[in-house]
């Protein structure tokens, strides 16, 4: 999902993760372009309630971008995000 303004950041400073932070929902293809531009290897997810729900780093979405039939509309929450710890 993005806004007016880019990707969907969420607004979640309950915890002390550092760095970006962006919906589930965001494709695999713009998170690359995110890890980029942020120069960062890692991304916080956040569901639809703006909470955090876990992260993923950049060698998950390169390697299903990898694969040759992958689809273009891939979301994160779907590649395995490392769930929260307990």
């Amino acid at each position: 999902m993005t806004t007016a303004t880019g990707p969907l950041v969420c607004d979640d400073t309950r915890d002390d993760a550092t760095g970006p932070r962006v919906s589930d929902d965001m494709t695999v293809e713009v998170a690359l372009s995110v890890m980029a531009d942020a120069r960062v290897e890692v991304l916080y997810l956040c569901d639809a309630d703006h909470r955090r729900t876990g992260s993923v780093t950049r060698p998950k979405p390169v390697a299903v971008r990898a694969v040759p039939a992958y689809p273009d509309r891939i979301r994160l929450r779907d590649v395995s995000p490392i769930p929260l710890p307990l």
